[in-house]
């Protein structure tokens, strides 16, 4: 019986897991500032400073390309040459089926990219003339696998629930701060995005996956193989996120860690997100003034 190294096995789990995070077209914060301003009136200001991640114009939406070269699930130590062989041909024979999957993935990705293909080089200068044609987007730079150096700002009245951020053509996904406005004039905040290690993001698992491949890799450097694929860097979420009240409303709730702070017009929350970051930003607000 043929006998899988940990490192193989490790890479199959890490694509296999892959698709299925790409199937949702993750959005992930970097590094960041990001703040909401709640004014007099029922008057709104949210801003995003910083970087932006899409997991699908990353290196890793092209991790399974390898999988596309045959590699025997054992060392010849472990293999006869027969039984290499026939793993070939098994594989050979497959090939029909790996690129019809490829091509359907290929165009559920476009699809749920707003029509943009991945695989484009023009992929993100597009992607980035989408996103500027749209209201609050005022910068949006790429800076190459996946990344983008955003800065938004948008301003309204409350009178309706709001998340960011909203693309056009694109599924929703983990926002990384919404509001959800209750009756009495109370607004829920929260921002899922903006914790690492919260099971909420969709991008906290497969961070961990992550981890534990860059290990096996590490350790398989260290015994002389070069099994385990060549691990893309990815940008840590790292920032700030305030809350900033005006004219006498009452923040209800919070999980802050210090509460919050009074202003010569109201009051602020603060929050430093980092990579430790467990709890997602909360807070529950009165707009009564």
């Amino acid at each position: 019986m043929t006998r899988r190294s940990p490192i193989r096995l490790a890479a199959a789990a890490l694509v296999a897991g892959l698709s299925l995070v790409l199937s949702g077209c993750f959005v992930s914060p970097g590094k960041f500032d990001s703040a909401l301003l709640l004014g007099q009136d029922g008057e709104f200001t949210f801003t995003y400073d910083g970087e932006i991640f899409f997991l699908g114009l990353s290196g890793l939406s092209r991790m399974g390309a390898a999988a596309e070269t045959f590699e025997p699930d054992c060392s010849p130590d472990e293999c006869s040459e027969q039984e290499i062989a026939e793993q070939r041909a098994e594989w050979e024979a497959n090939a029909g089926q790996r690129a019809a999957q490829a091509k359907q993935q290929a165009e559920q990705m476009s699809a749920m990219m707003g029509g943009i293909d991945p695989s484009d080089p023009e992929a993100a200068q597009e992607l980035a003339q989408l996103l500027t044609r749209q209201k609050g987007w005022e910068r949006v730079v790429p800076k190459g696998d996946g990344v983008f150096e955003v800065s938004y700002s948008i301003s309204g009245t409350m009178d309706h629930d709001f998340l960011f951020p909203m693309i056009e053509g694109f599924p929703t996904t983990s926002p990384f701060v919404q509001f959800i406005l209750r009756d009495g004039d109370v607004v829920r905040i929260n921002a899922p995005a903006f914790a690492a290690q919260n099971d909420d993001n969709p991008m906290a698992a497969m961070m961990g996956g992550m981890g534990a491949m860059a290990g096996l890799a590490a350790l398989g450097e260290e015994n002389g193989s070069n099994e385990a694929p060549q691990m893309p860097a990815l940008p840590q979420i790292e920032g700030t996120f305030s809350i900033v009240t005006k004219g006498g409303m009452k923040i209800l709730a919070n999980n802050t860690d210090e509460g919050a702070n009074p202003t010569p017009t109201g009051e602020v929350l603060m929050w430093d997100i980092s990579p430790r970051t467990k709890a997602a930003p909360t807070a529950l607000v009165d707009l009564t003034p």
